[in-house]
């Protein structure tokens, strides 16, 4: 990518102006009617408030992370090179010591009580007894895993059990 004069920019500044971009236009879909956006996709309006909320502190950390600032601030670094090597998203994807969602947390409950179970080695989110399944059973047991808050054969991890308790704890709070 070059810059307004011809000149290529650096990794840092390509990548900052696609996260801006991004940025921009997470604010613009939030600025929008969710009613109005939850129509035009036939999903529920809460679910889209709760999705962009969702969506802008997700963008709002990794932005953080990943330009060792403030999202939107002053780069401390900007001027200078980047030196080789250093890895500048290396805290962008899922952290285990994430607060869980209500879905995940809802999730980690169930699976914990066993209410819910997974088949071993798959993806196969099941209900046992009595009360409803999770919404989206396939992306939730993803991001569950990713974040190793279950194993492979759908146990809660330690790890998952301690953010169970940051998610009750938080709920508490409320």
């Amino acid at each position: 990518m070059t810059d307004d004069e011809g000149r290529p920019r650096s990794f840092e500044e390509t990548a900052r102006a696609i996260a801006d971009e991004i940025r921009r236009s997470i604010e613009r879909a939030s600025q929008a009617d969710p009613d109005e956006l939850a129509r035009a996709i036939g999903v529920d309006p809460d679910r889209v408030r709760e999705w962009l909320d969702n969506a802008g502190e997700w963008l709002s950390s990794q932005l953080e992370g990943a330009v060792g600032g403030p999202a939107g601030g002053a780069n401390p670094r900007a001027g200078s090179e980047t030196p080789s090597g250093e890895d500048l998203f290396r805290g962008a994807g899922p952290h285990p010591l994430d607060v869980p969602t209500t879905e995940q947390g809802t999730a980690l409950a169930a699976l914990d009580s066993g209410r819910w179970t997974i088949e071993p080695g798959t993806t196969a989110l099941s209900a046992s007894g009595g009360g409803p399944g999770p919404r989206d059973a396939l992306g939730l047991v993803r991001e569950l895993r990713d974040r190793d808050w279950i194993d492979a054969n759908g146990a809660v991890t330690v790890v998952g059990r301690h953010a169970l308790g940051r998610w009750l704890a938080a709920a508490e709070q409320r």
